[in-house]
């Protein structure tokens, strides 16, 4: 077998790889990119200029890999386009009534209105299709004249002598599973900007070197994780509540592990359902898919479930910390926005108006670096917007929730309570991760296996049947995004040691431990990744790295 050959060669041989400028390339075509380069050109529209915007988008089209709940705020959009209403936003299902329910194994306790935390009041907020919303933003920055690239996935970023962010360069075409140039061979090509903006969604491949590289996060609590695992449903048309939103804190999960599930019932009989587990487990028999497919069958739930049809499946790490794990968010010639930052509310379990917001933020400072031509240096002024604006005050309230919470599932709920309905989100403590999500998991010696039930394939189901209906697709050919630092360390480390929890973390199927002569080995089944990063969070090593497929690989998302 010849060696796979390095970049750097690639290169020689190839090269030099074309370059195309522009004023601003925005890395993610989620609604934190979209909503950036819509708000520089309508700034730049305002001040008379001509502010050149591209974004890149690794799905194959805008909104592909899109995935929330979602319950959104419509603050943000209010603010960025006021007529949303009129220009056809597809905000369509406003919240009529929410229930928040405590589960046993066998009853549900329904927790009075009068006792609900503000975060969980949804009044004014609107059930949607993210991905739908995500689309309709694409259609309007089109129509502003951004120029938008999906299918071409950013893989490296590009520095200048001065070590400032100059841009980035997208990932070679036609390279084969031994990094050996086929046929269809293409090289990537570079995108050079006066600012580079990140909006990777969470755990964004480049913004994780970014992070590392400019120690972003040297002065910020340590980072943690969700994994959020969503089905879309058809209902029986008699247990349908157009406007609900439900959300359960309990079983399945042990008190002591972070985690709950929403279930929101959108238009025409169709209900968002899915289960959220923070990655800070400690248990490494768990298995966040089985408790969700577990959670579905409680008499509480199952009841909408009946006679029902499953059409879409997908899964999405969510960046959780809130403001005290919230990393500095620029450097010399560019900036992380939305979830590449972790701008999120876990109390809300809400991230998509903080991310609108979060683009606007930094278009304002673009825009105004670029009247004063100024270009690759910090955007200095986008901090100080975020610092005096709602959404600072919105996630300072929040700033202790998933810490709270991570103390267990009463202890947290009494803290939660006692800071949002006494202090009103200001309370005299500050608490804080201190360790990764990684570092969490215990050996497993230490904990009882976990035996779960079979599924039924009719409310609950297995992951490759789920993985069908996310329409995921890479080519079959490429290279391998899911990397090994080390080769030995699944067998050595994480078999001998935590008894495999790479087959049970990832929703998708992708890692499975199997004998080969005897032999047992780790086997990654690349085509079945849905992009969720859970594995390059959780990997108690971090011998397992994600790298950026080639671009329009993955899941292609429908009305999730």
């Amino acid at each position: 077998m010849s060696q796979a050959l390095t970049q750097a060669a690639i290169l020689e041989q190839f090269g030099p790889r074309e370059a195309m400028e522009y004023d601003v390339v925005i890395v993610g075509g989620g609604p934190a990119g979209l909503s950036c380069a819509i708000h520089i050109k309508q700034l730049a529209l305002q001040s008379g200029r001509d502010v050149s915007v591209v974004v890149l988008e690794k799905g194959s089209e805008i909104g592909a890999h899109i995935l929330s709940g979602a319950v959104m705020d419509p603050i943000a959009m209010n603010e960025l386009f006021p007529d949303w209403k009129e220009l056809g936003a597809p905000l369509l299902t406003p919240v009529k009534e929410d229930r928040f329910m405590f589960l046993t194994k066998s009853s549900g306790i329904k927790t009075p209105e009068w006792l609900l935390p503000q975060s969980f009041k949804n009044h004014g907020n609107f059930i949607v299709s993210l991905s739908d919303v995500t689309k309709w933003l694409g259609a309007q920055a089109e129509s502003l004249g951004v120029e938008i690239f999906p299918g071409f996935a950013a893989a490296e970023v590009l520095f200048d002598d001065q070590g400032r962010v100059k841009g980035v360069a997208t990932g070679n075409l036609g390279i084969d599973k031994e990094g050996q140039v086929t046929d269809q061979f293409q090289l990537g090509m570079e995108l050079h900007a006066k600012y580079t903006v990140f909006a990777e969604g969470a755990r964004g491949h480049l913004g994780k070197q970014l992070i590392e590289r400019f120690q972003l996060d040297a002065n910020s609590a340590a980072q943690t994780y969700g994994i959020g695992i969503k089905e879309l449903w058809e209902i029986d048309p008699s247990v349908h509540e157009e406007g609900l939103v439900v959300h359960t804190a309990g079983w399945p999960l042990a008190n002591d592990t972070y985690g709950g599930s929403f279930l929101y019932h959108m238009a025409n009989n169709q209900v968002t359902v899915g289960f959220v587990v923070g990655l800070g487990y400690k248990n490494p028999y768990l298995s966040p898919f089985e408790e969700f497919q577990r959670y579905k069958t409680h008499p509480s739930i199952r009841k909408f479930f009946e006679n029902g049809k499953r059409i879409g499946y997908g899964a999405r790490a969510i960046t959780a910390g809130g403001l005290n794990s919230l990393p500095k968010t620029t450097f010399p010639g560019g900036a992380l926005i939305g979830c590449d930052a972790g701008y999120l509310n876990a109390s809300r379990i809400k991230g998509s108006h903080a991310a609108i917001k979060s683009g606007m933020l930094v278009a304002k400072d673009i825009v105004g670096a670029l009247g004063e031509d100024r270009a690759h240096d910090e955007l200095l002024n986008y901090p100080k917007y975020f610092q005096s604006s709602w959404l600072f005050d919105e996630l300072y309230k929040a700033r202790n929730f998933k810490a709270a919470m991570s103390k267990g599932l009463y202890s947290g709920s009494v803290l939660v309570g006692l800071e949002q309905k006494v202090f009103n989100g200001s309370a005299p403590w500050n608490l804080a991760h201190s360790k990764p999500d990684h570092a969490c998991l215990e050996p497993a010696d230490l904990h009882k296996p976990i035996v779960y039930p079979k599924p039924d394939g009719k409310i609950s189901f297995d992951r490759l049947s789920s993985v069908f209906i996310s329409n995921t697709n890479h080519a079959e050919n490429q290279p391998a995004h899911l990397t090994l630092k080390n080769p030995d360390v699944p067998i050595n480390t994480n078999l001998a040691i935590y008894a495999g929890p790479e087959a049970r973390y990832c929703p998708a199927g992708v890692y499975e431990y199997v004998q080969t002569d005897g032999i047992e080995r780790l086997q990654i089944n690349a085509q079945n990744c849905v992009h969720c990063k859970t594995c390059d969070i959780k990997d108690p090593t971090q011998n397992i790295v994600w790298v950026t497929p080639e671009g329009g690989g993955g899941p292609n998302y429908s009305g999730m």
